[in-house]
């Protein structure tokens, strides 16, 4: 099957609810051995590692860890239990934790700035830094080992920000662009790619108070496709970038947004 996961290993942060729960479904279903589920909250990573492990589609095993991606210490005590959980495998990481703080333009607080920039750019980075030395021995020539990261069509293309203007996640999605094509030339001799995601609107509890705001209707109208992101449409796009056929895409930054950033309206 070219369009397979078999036997990998993955960690999905923010893995809990949202596109990192769908991405974590879609490795399982493709075939994955066992895909690390996790996210700040314990109970709900318990509760989503035991719905994807009664799923009748998937053989692999999901499990659950907690951690605050924004940590440092947290990173770490992560990657030291998947090293021993794992006997030292580690062949992808989905890097989606990510968080969001709206605000008008003349009260926006540096809190803000610091929230969203703590888990939406650094903790990415220390994310794929203690990631490194596991997937470095997972990954070779023909099959290299996968960072993908979660950005947002936000970082790519502008549009009005109105009275909760999303300033500092804006801005922080168009770094995390360009740190993660950074990385993929500073790690690809060590047989490891780094790829980005950029998704449109899809309904998550992450975007879903934006969706509500503008309007779901009005949001699918606009679009190219007449519609919303679906899971599978994140789905596929994850096990893409993880399997095989994919193996000399390195650098990119994948809008998945039905075309909307290139004839935005809003």
């Amino acid at each position: 099957m070219m369009f397979s996961v078999k036997d990998k290993i993955a960690l999905v942060t923010g893995g809990s609810r949202g596109l990192g729960l769908y991405a974590a479904r879609g490795l399982l279903r493709a075939g994955a051995a066992k895909v690390y589920i996790a996210s700040r909250s314990a109970s709900a990573c318990e509760n989503a590692a035991n719905a994807l492990n009664k799923d009748p589609q998937i053989s692999g095993k999901a499990v659950a860890i907690a951690g605050n991606f924004a940590k440092e210490e947290d990173i770490k005590r992560v990657f030291e239990f998947i090293a021993k959980d794992s006997g030292g495998k580690l062949d992808l990481v989905v890097a989606n934790a990510g968080a969001t703080w709206g605000a008008p333009f003349e009260t926006h607080p540096s809190k803000a700035f610091d929230r969203v920039f703590d888990l939406n750019v650094k903790g990415v980075f220390l994310t794929i830094q203690a990631a490194e030395p596991l997937l470095a021995r997972s990954g070779d020539k023909n099959d290299p080992a996968r960072v993908i990261v979660i950005g947002s069509i936000t970082g790519l293309s502008i549009s009005s920000n109105g009275a909760g203007g999303t300033y500092g996640y804006l801005a922080s999605k168009a770094a995390v662009h360009h740190l993660a094509k950074s990385l993929a030339v500073e790690l690809a001799p060590r047989n490891i790619t780094v790829n980005a995601i950029a998704p449109g609107f899809f309904p998550t509890k992450l975007a879903n108070g934006l969706i509500n705001m503008i309007g779901g209707e009005t949001l699918a109208e606009i679009n190219p496709r007449g519609r919303l992101g679906l899971p599978e449409d994140i789905e596929g796009m994850i096990v893409f970038l993880s399997s095989k056929p994919s193996a000399y895409v390195n650098g990119a930054v994948i809008p998945l947004d039905g075309g909307q950033h290139l004839v935005s309206k809003l």
